[in-house]
């Protein structure tokens, strides 16, 4: 019996496997005409045309997103698959001199639907890579993937960590959602990104334990810290004000509205530079922070959480862009730099650039725009599925 015989199957309404011919990963609830089998959520199914004809095979899952596309052919999914998947998203990563570098051990070998695998994400970090499951379907497969990836990455990997409790669909009817170790188990979490050493916090800490998707940024800003003060807002675990040290700043001060990251900024840069008096942090919120700051930075950095989690929190999430930028635009120093994100799926860069506009109009003003920035090359965007194109970023002088 083949795969096609075995799977359950989903119909799509007539007309509505356009985005599919043109290889977009998902397929949403609106487009299905019928489910035939009851799939249960995370199982494969097929996927048919309303002419009956086969056309993708994905994870099954209740919600707006109802097939997370797989392959677009008549393949099994089964450890050979997942080896396929893998050994290509490791050769991406090899291309990019990421892995095998004595400078650096940090790197995301799995980007969801940039490497065509919708709903999981691995990071590694020196010898211990951490998954992260979106799907109710990565999540089911998660020891699958995990033997694949032994496989694929040989001794290079000597733990994995899951990590997905926060990040499972909250609805779906899932067991085993705990993190934890699904291979090996060592306590290290010191890893290194251009040669600067960090603590990553897999256990407790945002996404994997670090925002792996800054590196070029953070080696850019690096250029421009030599003789400057640096605010570095929304620090996290420190990324930006480390990397600024080593650049040459007078002084770096990082601010986050927890004490927990401020603790983690402190502990990675005594690792890069301990006693070191060019660094302060505070634990503070950030918009009162820069209403109580004075004009004393020269190099402010503005990387906050996303602003919208879905399209409905848009026209909020674009005046928050704005107010921040407003408040940094009015009290940074002439002459001096702005690096300024957006980490929104559902804002565009067209978007965030509008709001920074409106921020550097309120402020009166001049303002040029010297980079635009976007994820690395370890986190790449699907041709055909832009709304992987997450990070906005632009860097702007102000006179």
């Amino acid at each position: 019996m083949t795969d096609s015989e075995l799977n359950k199957k989903v119909y799509l309404k007539s007309g509505k496997e356009e985005s599919l011919l043109r290889f977009h990963p998902w397929v949403f609830s609106g487009a299905i005409a019928r489910v035939e089998g009851e799939p249960a959520e995370g199982e494969v199914v097929d996927v048919y045309t309303s002419k009956k004809e086969f056309i993708a095979r994905g994870h099954f899952q209740v919600g707006s997103i109802t097939v997370r596309v797989l392959t677009f052919t008549d393949e099994p999914i089964d450890h050979a698959y997942w080896v396929r998947r893998l050994t290509v998203a490791r050769e991406l990563r090899r291309s990019l001199h990421l892995i095998d570098n004595p400078q650096n051990n940090t790197y995301r070998l799995v980007h969801g639907e940039g490497d065509n695998l919708p709903g999981l994400i691995i990071d590694v970090y020196d010898r211990t890579a951490v998954m992260q499951a979106h799907s109710a379907g990565m999540h089911l497969d998660r020891k699958a993937i995990a033997e694949a990836l032994k496989e694929v990455m040989g001794d290079v990997i000597e733990n994995i960590y899951y990590k997905s409790e926060t990040t499972l669909p909250f609805k779906a009817d899932l067991l085993e959602r705990e993190n934890g170790f699904l291979y090996g188990g060592s306590p290290e979490d010191v890893a290194m990104e251009n040669g600067l050493k960090f603590h990553v916090d897999w256990l407790k800490g945002q996404k994997t334990g670090f925002f792996v998707d800054q590196r070029e940024n953070r080696h850019l800003l690096e250029r421009y810290a030599e003789g400057r003060s640096v605010l570095n807002m929304f620090c996290y675990t420190g990324g930006f004000s480390f990397y600024a040290m080593r650049g040459g700043a007078r002084l770096v001060h990082s601010v986050d509205s927890s004490a927990k990251a401020i603790d983690l900024t402190n502990q990675n840069v005594a690792l890069n530079f301990p006693d070191d008096s060019r660094h302060a942090a505070f634990a503070e919120d950030a918009f009162k922070f820069l209403d109580r700051m004075g004009d004393q930075y020269d190099l402010i950095i503005l990387d906050p959480p996303a602003f919208a989690k879905h399209r409905g929190a848009l026209r909020n999430a674009l005046r928050g862009y704005t107010k921040l930028n407003a408040k940094a635009l009015e009290k940074i120093r002439s002459g001096g730099i702005l690096f300024t994100f957006s980490c929104s799926q559902v804002v565009s860069k067209v978007d965030f650039r509008n709001a920074v506009f409106t921020a550097a109009a309120q402020s009166g003003r001049s303002v040029r725009i010297l980079h635009q920035l976007t994820q690395p090359g370890d986190h790449p965007v699907n041709i055909y599925h832009p709304e992987g194109e997450y990070l906005k970023g632009l860097v702007l002088y102000v006179e």
